[in-house]
């Protein structure tokens, strides 16, 4: 086995990078073919998901494996190698097999748990058996993948360490409260009707969503989706379908908006968000400051600019802890400015700012590198200028924090769960709007709680990962093995032909009889070594036995690669778990 798998996900690419590198169905089929096409890999497969872009690959060498896969993703992704490169990970032989099968558990998503990556995995195997770039070593290793992650489920509670991304998506627009109180009512809209838009709309239905729109390019998808939705036992909805184009209508009636598709442009700009709400409330709508809201009564604090308008003491008062004289202070002029009149010397100004500022003095002539007697002439100038135009020198006042008004509370909800995304990013800006997408849920989740289960399927992961590597060490061999039987078939069949050369006579009883005593004599001497070997070949470091059985009985290297072509066809067509 000489797995490969060269990749990038929401752990080491930003959502910016993986928007670029993201590839539709078409691009995921063009980049298998030119893999096994290349001259390192025999086969194949993409798992392309809303956060993850990996290509896996049998390899005969690694170093130029990762060479030419790291091209090849680059080369499809429309990303430049140079660029892709520092987000790239790779893996290699067990450790790229306990990659996937901690990604099937849903130990590497961005949601821990979440379960919608087992679907995906299938997907990506479905798509290299048809692409015909799956052999032995990937159907293997996807389907005990899928297993892994069904038994990770199925023995453990690795569910209540993460929720999926569609419900975490949908606690992050409810802002903490209860999902199923929120939803309670309102009407949704499902852009697209692929399998995350499915999950989406199936997760609101059973919130208890009043209605779900359901929008796709093609509508008979649309109107199959609507119609599950409206037929299902577990659920009491409206489900409905429209033409894509029926969107920014639907949007005014909608609360909820949910989008997923293909697109690779914006589906929903913001703009047309803006419109929206035009549409709902009759006013223009405003923008905020641009930060996205931290929660209901969310606000923001700014510094006032330095030098702002503030009102001043009276003419003439004096602070007792002033360490200069200013009882002579000209009427117009602050005793809490930097200066109370032009022409002091430099000292005396230093000396009156670090006490209207409650600080220390500092030398500004060493900060600005120049000489004393030239920084002093300047600063004397220039506040004697000041003081002439404006009447007195402005006060130097610590910057005052003040709150501005309150976020709106949103009248519509916006879940982008594509990649890249559907919805313009801009959105978030206009008043009276909550978008969450993948970039702000991968924030929200980055210091999400583990569960204790997550040990456990991590342990799953750790044994299931040596038993696979065990029955690939020993499938590795079952070529050699299987090419010595067939030699020794050979050489049975030889001799009993040369008996009967000998013994013209020998009635087919007899011969019946030799010959079963022949075949029984070499399937005992042959059992317990190729039984061994197998034994052997499954412990770590086991690879040289094929080697040394192909040696010790002389056989035919291209019977032995025969076999394996025969094994890999076979497994081409193996479908799905």
């Amino acid at each position: 086995m000489s797995l490969l798998v060269v990749g990038l996900s929401h752990r080491s690419a930003p959502v910016s990078v993986l928007e670029r590198a993201s590839l539709n169905a078409d691009a995921q089929l063009k980049l298998v073919q030119d893999t096994v096409a290349a001259e390192p890999a025999t086969e194949a497969a993409v798992l392309a998901t809303c956060n993850r872009i990996e290509l896996y690959a049998d390899v005969d060498k690694f170093h130029a494996g990762v060479a030419e896969l790291s091209t090849l993703l680059a080369q499809h992704s429309g990303v430049g190698l140079e660029e892709l490169t520092p987000h790239l990970y790779v893996h290699y032989e067990d450790r790229a097999v306990h990659h996937l099968f901690s990604v099937a558990c849903g130990l590497d998503s961005m949601v821990v748990g979440e379960g919608q990556i087992l679907g995906q995995i299938k997907d990506s195997l479905a798509r290299a058996q048809d692409s015909h770039t799956a052999g032995r070593l990937l159907n293997d290793l996807f389907q005990q993948a899928l297993r892994v992650g069904k038994r990770a489920h199925s023995e453990t509670g690795i569910d209540r360490a993460g929720q999926s991304l569609v419900t975490f998506g949908l606690e992050q627009l409810a802002a903490g409260a209860d999902v199923q109180t929120w939803v309670r009512g309102k009407k949704a809209l499902v852009i697209g009707a692929g399998s995350m838009s499915s999950l989406a709309a199936a997760t609101l239905a059973r919130a208890g969503v009043a209605e779900i729109v359901v929008a796709n390019r093609t509508f008979e998808r649309a109107e199959r989706l609507a119609r599950i939705l409206t037929e299902g036992d577990d659920t009491d909805v409206l489900a409905r379908a429209v033409p894509m184009d029926s969107v920014p209508d639907e949007l005014t009636r909608a609360d909820v908006a949910v989008s997923c598709t293909g697109a690779t442009g914006l589906v929903l700009t913001a703009d047309a968000v803006a419109a929206t709400l035009e549409g709902r409330t009759g006013a223009p709508v405003a923008e905020t400051d641009g930060a996205r809201p931290t929660g209901a009564g969310a606000t923001v604090v700014r510094e006032v600019r330095e030098g702002a308008e503030t009102p001043l003491p009276g003419a003439g008062a004096v602070d007792e802890n002033c360490p200069l004289d200013l009882s002579p202070v000209p009427a117009g002029f602050s005793v809490m400015g930097e200066a109370a009149v032009a022409g002091m010397d430099a000292a005396t100004l230093e000396q009156h700012g670090a006490w209207a500022a409650g600080g220390t003095a500092v030398d500004r002539s060493r900060e600005a590198g120049r000489p004393s007697s030239e920084a002093d002439a300047e600063l004397i100038t220039a506040l004697a200028a000041t003081a002439a135009s404006v009447g007195r020198i402005p006060e130097r006042r610590r910057p005052e924090p003040v709150a501005e008004a309150p976020r709106p509370e949103p009248v519509l909800f916006l879940l982008d769960l594509a990649m890249p995304r559907d919805i313009d990013a801009a959105a978030h800006r206009l008043a009276g709007v909550r978008l969450v997408d993948i970039e702000s849920l991968a924030d929200a989740s980055a210091d999400a709680p583990m569960a204790a289960d997550v040990d456990m399927v991590r342990r799953i992961v750790a044994d299931e990962v040596a038993a696979f590597g065990a029955a690939q060490r020993a499938a590795h061999i079952t070529p050699t093995v299987v090419a010595l039987r067939s030699m020794a078939a050979d050489v049975v069949a030889g001799e009993i032909a040369r008996l009967e050369g000998r013994l013209p006579g020998l009635d087919d009883k007899h011969r019946a009889e030799i010959t079963q005593t022949v075949k029984r004599v070499v399937d005992k001497l042959l059992h317990a070594p190729t039984v061994r070997v197998k034994q052997l070949a499954a412990e770590p470091g086991g690879a040289g036995y094929a080697d040394a059985l192909r040696t010790l009985f002389d056989l035919d290297p291209e019977t032995v690669a025969s076999v394996s072509r025969a094994e890999n066809s076979t497994e081409k067509n193996r479908g799905p778990a």
